[in-house]
């Protein structure tokens, strides 16, 4: 939080829009939300990534919009679909939508995977979601 603060940012109500991977600041006692695009949910544990978000989601305090393609070569969707139980389970107010045909990297407008309809529904839901959870 003192980086955040010291580029002007407003520590008392962070939010995290991630790629990759699903945000770990969610953790944060801080954090208000977090939204992540086709992270990595779940993996083998390494010295460098010792856990997962799906290791993680019983520590996760902010509720976490993902957002996930049905055709995600790098991220299965019975992954997606597990993370999307164990939220539930959790029962927090977190959040994964899958989009049936999309593949991974479909909100990159600079690789061949991009889907113009599915990224603008996916920023819509990003702003939605960080509004309806008191982020300005």
């Amino acid at each position: 939080m003192p980086q955040l603060k010291s580029e002007g940012g407003e520590p008392s109500a962070p939010a995290t829009p991630g790629l990759i991977l699903l945000s770990y600041t969610t953790c944060w006692d801080a954090a208000k939300a977090g939204v992540a695009w086709y992270g990595r949910l779940a993996g083998v544990s390494t010295p460098q990534q010792p856990s997962y978000p799906l290791d993680l989601v019983a520590r996760i305090k902010a509720p976490v919009l993902g957002l996930y393609g049905g055709k995600d070569d790098s991220i299965p969707l019975e992954t997606a679909e597990r993370m999307q139980a164990a939220l539930k389970a959790a029962g927090g107010r977190s959040e994964i939508v899958i989009y049936p045909e999309a593949p991974h990297g479909f909100h990159a407008d600079y690789r061949p995977s991009y889907r113009p309809e599915t990224a603008a529904d996916g920023w819509s839901r990003l702003q939605g979601w960080f509004k309806a959870n008191g982020v300005s």
